[in-house]
């Protein structure tokens, strides 16, 4: 009897051990990824290593907390044309203000939504009229690698069928060399 327990205690650990390494290893394989230049100069990056390149150790990306933030008059006490897509009564880029000087590196962007945005809405970043970032259900986008110069950013709001609803007014930034 206790053979046997013991038997089921060994093959049981050994399963749960085999679990957690592979689990490990996924995770520590999700880690790399590998740049890879073809002939023609242009650059891919995958996690594939079998397509050869140079591995590339990523940072996990910092993040902002959202934080609560007091009333503000309205839309239209502000003097911002057109109504944002109901059940909204502000849609707008809250950071980085217009007209900001920033350095070279990672910028958050944070979108006021008042209230807060629905669980079936999502919004996606728009840089200098291209999207930068895919339709997320969150109010802070990170962009990187902007090269220097002035680039305007704008926000959309996306309905549960992803259709754009609504745009925000354009802010436009300045990236030093």
């Amino acid at each position: 009897m206790i053979s046997r327990w013991r038997l089921r205690q060994k093959r049981g650990f050994s399963t749960g051990a085999a679990l957690l390494l592979g689990l490990w290893v996924s995770v520590v394989q999700a880690q790399t990824v590998y740049r890879v230049v073809d002939a023609q100069g242009n650059v891919t990056f995958t996690d594939n290593p079998e397509r050869g390149g140079e591995a590339v150790t990523l940072a996990p990306l910092p993040s902002v907390p959202t934080a609560v933030r007091p009333a503000s008059p309205s839309p239209r006490a502000l003097g911002n044309p057109g109504q944002p897509f109901m059940p909204y009564d502000r849609f707008t880029i809250a950071s980085p203000a217009a007209g900001a000087a920033l350095q070279r590196g990672t910028t958050p962007v944070e979108v006021a939504v008042s209230p807060p945005l629905r669980d079936d809405h999502q919004i996606q970043l728009l840089v200098n009229g291209e999207l930068s970032q895919s339709a997320l259900h969150s109010d802070v986008f990170w962009l990187a690698g902007l090269p220097a110069g002035q680039h305007r950013l704008q926000a959309e709001l996306l309905d549960s069928q992803g259709r754009v609803q609504h745009r925000t007014d354009p802010v436009t930034i300045f990236i030093a060399e």
